[in-house]
């Protein structure tokens, strides 16, 4: 009997040794990745205010509060992704603050990509006034617009989760992780998140489809430029997509929730991994890969400061910047 007491107990062991060693080597793993990542976006960040085109481009300037929104969203989901694997808890109001201002830049990209859609769509169908009506002040107004609109609805939820009475709470101290699905104590906020979530997903594909139909009708006219608008539709075909990852980001806990109940520990933090990088970390990188790869004018300035001004040659240099010099002038 004491033999089969102690195998157990050495089995126990060896999975609960197993469990921590695979929790261990996945928060080092994200974490290298997620400071890749972020390197590289605020390499970008910055490469968009080291120009005047940059900031004086209208799409530009769009993609400049895109990225800052998925850098911002990157690091904070690192935090509570590092804070959740080593155990601390948070206190409701910490929390709350945490939850919040990630609530608002999720609802900051989708947005986002919307006006980025509506500015390509005008910059094909109506080329002639395109000027006139993507001005940089009608930007900056349409970013501001974008921000305002996602803090309002935050500032809606919070309103509702202040209904719940915080203090019969024998301790404001949170007895499990930091997390969107920890702090909706209030089924109300609970379900106002998930439909004003499901409104704008929707409502933003609708406009990212209708702008891609658009573009194509245009196309078949003849005095339609056809190679900018088949890199137009490529552009809003990569976008949709991006806004299905956005998506797949806002059902990151319920997948956890799923899966969580037939599997194991070993196997769950193996899963929660591949399911923390497919949909909170990819997401966010994207859109440094699509138009730092992409865009003719961006690429050698960002390749320039990832790359060629620390460790290339002197010649290098020279030819870099004579390439960049030609673009934005």
């Amino acid at each position: 009997m004491s033999y089969t007491n102690q195998s157990q107990t050495n089995i126990t062991v060896g999975r609960q040794y197993q469990g921590l060693l695979g929790l261990l080597l996945s928060s080092i793993l994200t974490t290298v990745t997620c400071f890749v990542f972020l390197f590289i976006n605020v390499t970008l960040l910055f490469t968009l205010r080291s120009k005047p085109v940059f900031c004086e481009t209208s799409r530009y300037i769009l993609l400049f509060n895109l990225l800052f929104a998925d850098t911002v969203q990157m690091a904070e989901g690192q935090l509570m992704y590092i804070m959740a694997a080593c155990r601390i808890t948070l206190s409701y109001p910490v929390c709350g603050v945490l939850t919040m201002l990630a609530n608002v830049i999720t609802k900051i990209s989708p947005l986002t990509l919307v006006v980025m859609c509506l500015e390509r769509f005008v910059a094909v169908c109506y080329p002639l006034r395109h000027a006139a009506i993507i001005t940089v002040r009608n930007t900056g107004v349409a970013v501001c617009v974008v921000w305002v609109f996602s803090s309002l609805s935050v500032f809606i939820q919070v309103l509702l989760m202040l209904k719940f009475p915080f203090a019969e709470l024998e301790s404001l101290q949170m007895n499990d992780f930091c997390g969107k699905d920890n702090m909706m104590l209030d089924p109300i906020a609970a379900d106002y998140d998930n439909a004003f979530n499901s409104f704008l997903f929707a409502t933003a594909g609708l406009a990212i489809i209708s702008s891609y139909i658009g573009v194509m009708i245009a196309a078949r006219s003849a005095s339609t430029d056809k190679a900018s608008a088949r890199k137009v539709r490529n552009t809003l075909l990569l976008h949709l997509v991006q806004l299905g990852l956005c998506l797949s980001s806002t059902l990151y806990n319920l997948l956890l929730f799923s899966i969580s109940v037939n599997l194991d520990r070993i196997i769950f933090v193996r899963i929660q991994f591949v399911i923390y990088i497919c949909t909170i970390m990819l997401p966010r990188c994207l859109s440094a890969l699509i138009y730092g790869l992409r865009d003719q004018t961006i690429r050698p300035v960002l390749m320039y400061n990832l790359c060629c001004q620390r460790f290339s040659p002197l010649h290098s240099v020279v030819q870099t910047k004579a390439k960049i010099s030609k673009l934005v002038t």
